[in-house]
């Protein structure tokens, strides 16, 4: 108990410590794992932790992630996705793989390892990407869409590796008597855990090769449901699991949930929604299938649910602690004896994998037509390989296909591509986006300026804005940056033209000289604020209306010099709080008064801290600030 304790102490404290300060130093959540991981891997192996199975146990966080991230796809738009699932996702595996196994053959590999290899560093990590895009806000981008196409096929795509891989097995490359260095417990293939079996020349593997994540390998992986069955009779049972999955997801979780709140302990909640995530992974585990595959599709049967948020507030904290001792892990598996005695291959070798990949990835993305930044966060954001490597690793060598000691370089070069992948992420934002956003008026529409009103954003809040103004005869010149939202809208007959609605000469195009108001409708604080900045000091002519997201939001737009200023969620609350009163018993004319009374004075309280606000000063250090809102609440 005391070894459980300490153990988790140490990675808690590691985690508390790092991600703070990567965060302030703008480097990201992914990498401050990572660091924290790569600091206390001396620790770990002075007390002889066997980070194997740590990371085995941290990788069902990708499981619970692929879950939450179904439940934000409905059905309809999966099935939308599946051109970039199948044409994206198997030009990206086939042609990276192609590559690699042609490089891996030049370096003097036989073409059976060659292709194990291109195989296994053709997978991305689903871990870090997504968690990266989630925390940047890329997810619902062209390219972040792109980018979550091809992951979710590689997860697919691992299932016939795991069938194609012991095909490839060539026993006599391999000294099957080959003991590995198991000083460090994590970038080496166990030599317990795979070994040859004398009697009868059959290998197994004590501890399954699946590391949580991927299918079943059927050497020692214990119970089975297609264990011994043929082709069609596992293709039935597979089918039905499956089956299983997807109706019992429709039609199952309500009578389940409305079971469980009979109860009233929040605490069963929790358990409901990890118990449906846990037993679902451990069904597709039984019938061979990937357990992150089968808990998406979980996922996106609820997700037009009535229970779909109380699933993902109750997995979301267990998802992101599980993930954060994952990225430890791969920062503590890093051999470092291992990577000096090969450095210039091993570095070699991963900056090789990266450029193969990025190549592959920017044919891809201009095949496919994306544009400016979102091509770059494509090509960048999928560099790596993934943590299906170090599971399709310990397989290949399970199965005496990849060499023992090539392996061992090749968990290096996983983990190091892996570590790299935030450093990719900076490049993208601070010089590719930058750079891009100067470049990208080739790429932009020509605009034809028309009437004296420009929005810039053409999602759920431009385009209400949008069509309200026409409705009332008034002509506008709407900019978006999404190449997809705009070809969809134009098959509409909406006129939208596309383009990054921040860059001035763009602004320019469309007029903003003669143009009376500007409606600021897109996502992201600093690009709004930024916007707002450069109308109000360039154009003071032009009426600027921002969107904010938030009351810190407001402060900053107004330090900016905007003066009109709307909270995306205040009148939806203002008008929740007025229905609560008329539930109250209240005369609807009197629940009115009250909310526009409410209106006026906040209105006039933020016009007043909106004066004492410093931008770049956190609130609670703002002494002015502070002592009026303490004032306030006195008053009140």
């Amino acid at each position: 108990m005391t070894d459980f304790l300490l153990l988790a102490f140490i990675f808690l404290v590691a985690g508390v410590v790092a991600v703070p300060v990567a965060s302030r130093f703008g480097l990201g959540s992914v990498l401050g794992y990572l660091i924290a991981g790569i600091v206390i891997s001396p620790l770990l192996a002075i007390l002889s932790v066997d980070i194997v199975s740590i990371q085995h146990f941290a990788e069902f966080g990708v499981v619970m992630m692929l879950f939450l991230v179904g439940l934000e796809l409905e059905p309809k738009k999966l099935w939308e996705m599946r051109h970039k699932l199948i044409g994206l996702g198997g030009a990206q595996v086939g042609g990276t793989a192609a590559l690699v196994m042609a490089a891996a053959m030049f370096l003097g590999q036989p073409w059976t390892v060659a292709l194990s290899i291109g195989l296994v560093l053709a997978l991305s990590s689903t871990a870090i990407v997504l968690q990266t895009l989630n925390e940047k806000g890329l997810m619902r981008s062209d390219g972040g869409q792109s980018s979550f196409s091809v992951l979710l096929f590689q997860d697919i795509a691992v299932i016939p590796m795991l069938a194609l891989i012991p095909l490839l097995a060539l026993p006599e490359l391999l000294d099957p008597h080959s003991v590995m260095d198991t000083t460090h417990a994590t970038t080496e293939i166990h030599a317990e855990d795979s070994h040859i079996d004398e009697s009868n020349g059959e290998t197994s593997d004590d501890h399954g090769a699946d590391g949580g994540l991927g299918a079943s390998d059927g050497h020692g992986s214990g119970l089975s449901l297609v264990e011994g069955l043929n082709g069609w009779q596992t293709a039935l049972v597979t089918i039905a699991a499956v089956g299983f999955v997807i109706l019992g997801g429709s039609q199952l979780t309500g009578p389940i949930f409305q079971f469980i709140s009979a109860a009233n302990l929040r605490e069963l909640f929790t358990a409901t929604a990890l118990m449906m995530v846990v037993g679902i992974a451990l069904l597709m585990s039984l019938v061979g299938l990937s357990p992150a595959l089968g808990t998406f599709l979980a996922g996106v049967v609820l997700a037009n649910s009535e229970y779909r948020h109380e699933l993902e507030s109750d997995i979301e904290p267990f998802k992101g602690l599980l993930l954060g001792v994952f990225f430890m892990t791969v920062g503590a598996a890093i051999n470092f004896s291992l990577l000096s005695e090969n450095l210039l291959s091993i570095v070699a070798m991963t900056l090789g994998l990266i450029a193969i990949k990025i190549g592959v990835l920017l044919i891809l993305a201009r095949i496919f037509k994306l544009k400016g930044s979102d091509k770059w966060l494509f090509g960048l954001g999928l560099a790596q390989a993934g943590e299906f490597g170090f599971v399709l690793l310990s397989f290949t060598v399970a199965n005496q296909v990849i060499p023992t000691s090539v392996a061992d370089q090749l968990l290096l070069v996983v983990a190091l591509s892996m570590l790299l992948t935030p450093a990719l992420f900076i490049l993208y934002d601070r010089v590719l986006v930058p750079m891009t956003n100067r470049d990208q008026e080739i790429e932009a529409d020509h605009i034809e300026p028309g009437g004296s009103i420009i929005i810039v954003g053409h999602g759920r809040v431009g385009g209400v804005v949008n069509r309200l103004l026409q409705e009332e005869g008034h002509e506008t010149t709407v900019i978006d940056y999404s190449a997809a939202q705009l070809e969809m809208l134009r098959s509409f007959g909406v006129k939208i033209y596309y383009g990054d609605g921040t860059r001035p000469d763009l602004l320019h195009s469309a007029g903003i000289q003669e143009a009376k108001i500007l409606v600021i409708a897109i996502d992201g604080k600093d690009q709004i604020t930024e916007l707002a900045r450069y109308a109000a000091q360039n154009y003071p002519h032009c009426h600027v209306i921002a969107r904010a997201v938030d009351r810190t939001h407001v402060y900053d737009l107004y330090s900016a010099g905007c003066r009109d200023i709307i909270r995306e969620t205040f009148d939806s609350s203002i008008r929740m709080g007025r229905s609560a009163l008329v539930a109250l018993g209240e005369p609807i004319e009197q629940a009115q008064i009250a909310a526009d009374e409410y209106v006026a004075e906040d209105q006039k309280f933020l016009i007043e801290m909106a004066s004492l606000y410093k931008s770049k000063v956190p609130l609670q250090e703002n002494p002015e600030f502070v002592e009026r809102i303490r004032q306030l609440i006195a008053e009140r």
